[in-house]
């Protein structure tokens, strides 16, 4: 494998072990060593799904995204805790904290993961850095209760993977020359960015492993899946990646949803749809102006009975944080979305967004509340309905 012309870097890929469990578990020691899911309202008799679970309930093959009445299914004596995002979001202030007593060179991947670029770290030659990732997780342990694997590899890329190599509490350390050992034998939905529907192409292709990825001919990767995501494909099975840690970044997007605890129909449910929707509008204003933002890119995404998702978006003359303007154009966009079965879940996103104040434009509202969604509005195109896009 040719070897990278990046400088000598040292990255680490921190991941926090079953995060909201392993918080949950700080209030209710009385439950380790069992099977606990977190989702919902922590009821599996209620519609939700997983959020996390601990190592013993994945031991059943529970997951994150699977409905809670499922899992129940799978473990019947597994323990079910309700969501409490305020709580996360405060240990997860904790671990970031500690980890930048160390370095500030931190990109923040999400409430419970980060790549740090330790590259600069005094003593990060010695033992290939796993003395510093040791020092790190110590301090996360420390600060928080909590525990994290990590890492360490030249890029991003190989970090991500191998940070989940050995959990919980594992550092794992992979350079370029492990790579044939260590990465290849791996299969190719490990590399982060490989879908499962780029996984069911690289199959048809008889491509499992990594390393088969690796050894597949440049030429027909380009033909199968293009220039871009062809030649991503081949650096990526190869374990290339230059791309650097970022440290400071501003939000695409913000967003909000809800799963029904029944399938809830667009014309015959209007009112509690409706109420729903306004709910998540001031939601997702009171995020915006919480940190600054304002958006000109409004959406809707809903969820069928049948899993199938839709969304539909609208593009405003200016940015936005009112919740009325947000509102307005929400409903315009659910009144374009088919009412052809059940929805079982409904989103709002705000997109194209700025810093409030930079470029503006507050809407003012009559007050009235919208139409029902297909009550006498004009039927535009619905190009796009069967797409897979997720707010």
């Amino acid at each position: 494998m040719p070897a990278s012309t990046t400088p000598w870097r040292r990255i680490a890929h921190l991941d926090m072990d079953a995060f909201y469990a392993s918080v949950e578990l700080l209030r209710r020691p009385e439950l380790r060593g069992q099977p606990v899911a977190i989702g919902g309202h922590g009821e599996p008799s209620r519609r939700g799904v997983v959020t996390t679970a601990t190592y013993e309930a994945r031991a059943f093959g529970i997951r994150s995204g699977m409905a809670l009445r499922r899992a129940a299914e799978l473990c019947p004596q597994c323990v079910f805790l309700p969501v409490d995002f305020d709580e996360y979001r405060r240990y997860s202030r904790r671990f970031k904290a500690a980890i930048a007593t160390v370095t500030d060179r931190i990109e923040d991947r999400g409430i419970d993961e980060v790549y740090i670029d330790l590259s600069a770290v005094p003593g990060i030659r010695v033992d290939h850095g796993a003395p510093v990732a040791r020092d790190i997780q110590h301090r996360v342990l420390q600060a928080t209760g909590l525990t994290c694997s990590i890492g360490l590899a030249p890029n991003k890329l190989l970090a991500k993977i191998a940070s989940d190599l050995r959990k919980p509490a594992g550092v794992t350390i992979v350079d370029e020359a492990d790579v044939p050992a260590v990465i290849w034998p791996l299969p190719v939905r490990r590399i982060s960015g490989i879908g499962p529907k780029a996984e069911l192409q690289l199959e048809d292709l008889g491509l499992r492993t990594i390393g088969e990825l690796a050894a597949a001919p440049l030429s027909m990767l380009l033909a199968r899946f293009g220039a871009n995501y062809g030649s991503w494909l081949h650096e990526a099975a190869n374990g290339r990646d230059e791309r650097p840690v970022v440290t400071s970044s501003e939000p695409v997007s913000m967003s909000r949803e809800t799963t029904f605890e029944r399938d809830l129909h667009l014309r015959r449910d209007w009112q509690p749809l409706a109420a729903c929707l306004a709910e998540l509008c001031r939601e997702v204003a009171s995020d915006l102006r919480r940190r600054g933002y304002a958006g000109r890119t409004i959406g809707v995404k809903v969820r069928y009975d049948d899993f199938r998702i839709v969304t539909r978006d609208q593009t405003l003359a200016g940015a936005t944080d009112e919740a009325a303007t947000i509102r307005r154009a929400a409903f315009e966009c659910l009144g374009r979305v088919p009412a052809t079965r059940r929805l079982r879940l409904l989103g709002v996103r705000v997109a194209g967004l700025t810093r409030a104040g930079a470029t503006q434009a507050r809407t003012a509202t009559d007050g009235r509340a919208p139409p029902p969604a297909g009550a006498q509005q004009p039927q535009l195109p619905l190009s796009g309905e069967d797409s897979p896009l997720a707010l």
